[in-house]
């Protein structure tokens, strides 16, 4: 510190004092240093003299002059002022930060000290003689401190802050405390006492000075008002005198909302038009009120509390949107009733009770459903209806009717019919006008006992307006059905049964349906009640038993009895039938259990009966006929591979590639030659060619030697394949690959027609027309070409 500032040298001498005083205090409880003195003084004076003086021993932080910092001065009382002493100083920071004068002992500091650094250093000092560098004072310790001043400012380490209150709170609410720190020494001085003082927030907030406590300054802070507050707070050191430094931090105070303002409708009245057709459970209309407060204080119930509609509409409360949500509970009919009017309340589903007396926190509207109309489809008198006919009933019967109307104001009239998709079969009709239902055909309860139909009714005015009923026809049973065995009965008797047996137990069934239930009765059949070898007997439980009438049977007289039962019905008129039993006689053991019947394995029930062996056989015969019927097929076509003379066979070859005669120009190839080459068939005439050139192309065909060889091939090849049992029983191509010697027509080839030495004319070639003009140029003279 230069000497010339005024405030570092007040400080300093402030220092000054103080060390003078208490280095005079100090040194008279300082550790001294015996030395050698005569007896008498020794006894004379008890008091012993320090060996050492202490000028200073503090140093102010933060010195910025440019020489040396002094620090104080060392000496020792037996040094003389002849330099025959050297002090040496030792410890922390010696030599680098501290340096001391050997001959006089002063002590300065180098470098610039931060007391928030290092507050002090500990150092030794010795005296030593400087010709022998022995020690004259015993080492001896001292401690350097760092003299504090106010270089560091107040800091807010946890700033800046964020916190909230509710809204409403009373003055004086605590909101938060904020703490500053000040690095300098806080036991020296007034460089770290920290006073707090508001800079920005006032008047809703104050902070208290010396705590750092932020409160509210102003009642009923609303936060629908404003909901967002930002403090500046500053801490000054010094006690927030003059020269003091600070530092400052922001407060963001941010209010709860409390539930101080009730629901509010934005209308008085509301109005909605719903059409008549909307279905039950449908949202009829929205209503929605109004709440400054949000988060649960904002959740309101709906009620209806009056009106008309109570009976067919109800209201609920949307959780997510705070709506009162008004449904239809029970259909709208325009005719019936056009408007509803209800009262609805809403209120705060969350109530505090501290803010009860700043109003209700409730509210009311009116709300008014217009019933719009809408063109109906018909409806029935019934959802379902029930009909019954019996199944005997004819076509053309009358069931019964339907009957449906148009509800809107016009009552058009109705037309009816019957959705097919539910009578396929089309068993009944429907007259369009009336509604009658009549039987369409012939009818089976036992087919299908129910029919379940639907009939539309359509709108003459409108036909796409079709109501829909539902028809369920029940038929009423008849006894039309006969009684007759379950199964087909087949049993034995044995030869040794005796008289009364019961040989088999039998039983009915009908289709029919009685009311009452089935009642059958059994008997044997006129004109077999006086057989002496069988007997039937009604057991009255709509079975029957089957009883021999004599004892002794033999199957050499008789092996099979065919016994006739008439089965009879409790229907209204009964019915009957006869039904056949099969009994056969076998060979029985003691026990009764048979061991052959006739020339027949009959061990048990499960043996074949007649009717399947006729119908095996009957298999067998159709296998036989069907492989018959293949072996004579097979036969015929392998014999129509040869082929007569007479038979005149044509396989046609059309050629479309001659540019002549056009659709006209076709010819039929007769195959016949290939097959029996001696045959000459006449020349066809072609009905493009003129008969000059028909005469020119008749040449007399000569008979060659390889007909009789290709003749002799094709028959072998032939008979091979009738002999080959691999080959298959159907028409099928042979393909003979030998060509012959030669070929009957000889050359067919023109190249040698336009030689000189052709004597043929074509002249006539160029009076055919444009088509043969290239033939004309080309085989004709060349006059004639070049007139042409």
């Amino acid at each position: 510190m230069k000497p010339g500032d005024g405030h570092f040298g007040c400080v300093l001498a402030i220092v000054m004092i103080f060390l003078g005083l208490g280095v005079t205090s100090q040194s008279e409880s300082s550790l001294s240093l015996p030395r050698p003195r005569p007896p008498e003084m020794q006894e004379a004076h008890r008091r012993v003299k320090r060996g050492w003086v202490w000028n200073q021993f503090f140093v102010l932080e933060e010195y910025t002059g440019m020489d040396p910092l002094y620090v104080g001065k060392l000496h020792s009382d037996v040094d003389r002022g002849d330099g025959s002493i050297k002090y040496v100083l030792s410890g922390e920071g010696a030599g680098s930060i501290f340096i001391i004068d050997e001959s006089t002992g002063d002590i300065h500091a180098t470098k610039r000290l931060d007391r928030e650094e290092q507050a002090y250093y500990a150092l030794r000092a010795q005296a030593v003689d400087r010709l022998t560098n022995k020690p004259v004072e015993p080492l001896s310790q001292f401690i350097v401190k760092i003299q504090d001043i106010n270089d560091n400012e107040p800091r807010f380490l946890d700033g800046p802050y964020l916190t909230s209150i509710p809204e409403m709170s009373p003055v004086g609410t605590s909101v938060i405390q904020v703490t500053a720190t000040d690095a300098d020494d806080p036991t020296y001085g007034s460089s770290a006492r920290v006073v707090y003082s508001i800079l920005q927030g006032q008047p809703y907030f104050s902070v208290e000075p010396k705590t750092g406590i932020i409160k509210t300054a102003l009642p009923n802070m609303d936060r629908e008002a404003k909901d967002r507050y930002l403090l500046v707070i500053q801490a000054k050191d010094m006690v927030g005198q003059m020269g003091g430094l600070s530092g400052t931090t922001s407060i963001t105070v941010t209010l709860s909302d409390v539930n101080d303002n009730p629901p509010r409708f934005s209308r008085r009245f509301y109005q909605y038009n719903v059409p008549e057709s909307l279905p039950v459970a449908s949202t009829v209309a929205k209503i929605k009120a109004l709440d400054d407060d949000i988060g649960p204080n904002a959740e309101m119930e709906y009620r209806i509390i009056d009106g008309d509609g109570l009976p067919i509409l109800q209201i609920s409360t949307d959780k997510e949107t705070q709506e009162g949500i008004i449904t239809l509970q029970k259909e709208l009919d325009f005719e019936k009733k056009s408007s509803y009017n209800l009262k609805i309340e809403v209120s705060n589903a969350n109530v505090d009770s501290r803010f009860q007396p700043l109003g209700p926190f409730t509210d009311t509207a009116s709300v008014r459903l217009v019933v719009e109309d809408v063109d109906e489809a018909p409806h029935f008198s019934s959802p379902l209806y029930r009909m019954s006919v019996s199944e005997a009933a004819r076509a053309g019967t009358a069931i019964g009717t339907v009957s449906a109307h148009d509800p809107d104001t016009t009552n058009s009239p109705v037309r009816y019919s019957i959705d097919r998709n539910t009578d396929l079969e089309r068993y009944f009709n429907i007259d369009a006008n009336t509604g009658v239902i009549t039987i369409a055909k012939s009818l089976d309860r036992e087919t299908n006992e129910e029919h379940n139909i639907t009939v539309l009714a359509m709108e003459s005015q409108n036909p796409a307006q079709v109501g829909r009923g539902s028809v369920l026809i029940s038929l009423v049973d008849v006894n039309d059905n006969v009684p007759e065995f379950p199964m087909e009965y087949e049993t034995f008797v044995c030869e040794n049964s005796n008289h009364g047996k019961i040989i088999q137990k039998i039983s009915a069934m009908d289709k029919d349906k009685p009311p009452s239930g089935h009642h059958f009765y059994f008997s044997l059949a006129p004109g077999a009640g006086n057989n002496l070898n069988f007997t039937v007997q009604d057991n009255k439980d709509n079975t029957a038993s089957i009883l021999t009438r004599r004892a002794g049977f033999s199957r050499h007289e008789q092996a099979v009895y065919f016994l006739p039962v008439v089965i009879v019905d409790n229907g209204v008129p009964p019915l009957s039938s006869t039904n056949t039993l099969t009994v056969r006689v076998c060979s029985c053991d003691d026990h009764g259990a048979a061991h052959s019947c006739n020339t027949e394995a009959f061990a048990h029930p499960a043996g074949l009966s007649t009717g399947a062996l006729i119908a095996i056989l009957a298999c067998v015969l159709t296998l036989l006929v069907f492989v018959l019927l293949i072996v004579s097929l097979r036969r015929r076509k392998k014999g129509s591979l040869v082929f007569d003379e007479e038979k005149d066979i044509r396989e046609n070859i059309v050629r479309y590639d001659d540019e002549g005669g056009g659709e006209e120009d076709t010819e039929a190839f007769d195959m016949a030659a290939l097959r029996n080459l001696n045959f000459i068939q006449e020349v066809k005439t072609r009905r493009d060619v003129t008969p000059e050139i028909q005469l020119l192309s008749r040449t007399p065909r000569k008979k060659s030697p390889d007909n009789v060889i290709f003749g002799e091939f094709i028959w072998e090849r032939m008979k091979n394949a009738d002999g080959d049992p691999g080959a298959p029983p159907y028409d099928s191509l042979q393909t003979y690959a030998f060509e012959g010697n030669g070929s009957v027509a000889e050359s067919l080839s023109s190249l040698e027609s336009i030689s000189s030495a052709s004597d043929q004319n074509y002249d006539y070639l160029s009076d055919w027309g444009p088509r043969f003009k290239k033939l004309a140029d080309m085989y004709g003279s060349p006059k004639r070409g070049a007139n042409s």
